[in-house]
């Protein structure tokens, strides 16, 4: 579906174009044209390869959908392939990926956006907010694109952090179900997955944009770039600390679930010995021998009750005083 398609010229708007006539604005000196596609089909695809003489294998590419991140160079085009992630409407506990490509040329930009539900209307209005930085062309609206894609992560991570210190809150405060912590964990270390396969192959790709030999139509605009790098060098250190204190969780609620085990198998332990010494006693006396000295005492039976009272008491004073029981 197309969303819109813009012409622009000296870093302002000049109209809303029909797709017909885009190649006869792209040929105009200091003009280029903003396309945005949202799900479209082969059709659509094959009239915007026709109009901006798109490579072959990145139309391919974005017809399957499903890339890794990554900045790939046609000549003096680029491809450029980001993943969309954002809360799902299945569940809070849920993540959506989606994709957006994009099509750099000199004199084009072209969005395809799939699987997802939140669109850039937003970049457009702030580029043209811009009219002096939108001057730079089509490698000022690559870098809004970019930048508007690594802030939505900020927010993503934001979330699977306060709900790990919620879980971690839980392991140490004794409340729910070990198992069904564990599976709280490791759903957070799959969403957290998610993330990561999204942003750190883009970490590398983005580096193209700003070091080293950098695309034509990326010159002018490479401290932009860089800013970006910098915000996925932070989200992609921040996803390593999370996944390593969710490692780390992992092992303390396994470690608290063994000492509980512990502890209860001290306490049935304790009890079992304080047991033992009554079923002892009670064993001795209760044999049925004729000739047994204590049979005619008189005081015998209290005598018993008492030593076995006594002993069993001493017993469980022990076992208090180890923190047994």
């Amino acid at each position: 579906m197309l969303i819109n398609c813009v012409a622009y010229e000296n870093g302002a708007k000049l109209a809303d174009i029909p797709v017909e006539d885009i190649s006869d604005y792209i040929t105009r000196p200091g003009c280029f044209v903003w396309v945005a596609l949202s799900d479209p089909s082969p059709e659509e695809l094959a009239e915007m390869q026709a109009e901006f003489n798109l490579h072959p294998l990145a139309v391919e590419d974005a017809h399957h959908g499903h890339q890794r991140p990554k900045v790939e160079e046609y000549g003096d085009s680029l491809f450029v392939v980001m993943h969309l992630v954002e809360p799902s409407a299945e569940g809070e506990h849920c993540v959506n990926v989606g994709e957006v490509d994009v099509f750099v040329g000199r004199n084009y930009v072209l969005s395809v956006r799939n699987r997802s539900q939140q669109g850039f209307l937003g970049v457009r209005e702030r580029c043209e907010r811009e009219p002096d930085l939108l001057r730079n062309g089509a490698g000022f609206v690559l870098y809004a694109l970019m930048d508007a894609v690594v802030d939505r992560y900020f927010p993503v991570i934001d979330a699977l952090e306060v709900e790990l210190e919620t879980i971690e809150q839980q392991i140490f405060g004794h409340s729910g179900a070990a198992r069904d912590k564990i599976k709280q964990l490791y759903d957070l270390k799959r969403r957290s997955m998610t993330l990561k396969r999204a942003v750190a192959p883009l970490v590398e790709a983005a580096g193209k944009l700003y070091g080293g030999r950098v695309p034509q139509v990326c010159m002018g605009t490479q401290e932009y770039f860089r800013d970006v790098g910098d915000h996925l060098g932070r989200i992609n250190g921040s996803i390593d600390a999370m996944r390593d204190t969710i490692g780390t969780a992992i092992a303390v609620n396994l470690s608290m679930v063994t000492i509980e085990d512990s502890e209860v198998t001290k306490r049935l332990a304790a009890w079992a010995s304080i047991f033992a010494v009554c079923t002892a006693f009670a064993g001795i006396w209760g044999m049925n021998f004729e000739n047994m000295p204590e049979l005619k005492f008189k005081y015998g039976y209290a005598v018993a009750l008492g030593l076995i009272v006594s002993t069993c008491g001493y017993l469980y004073y022990r076992f208090r005083r180890a923190g047994w029981l």
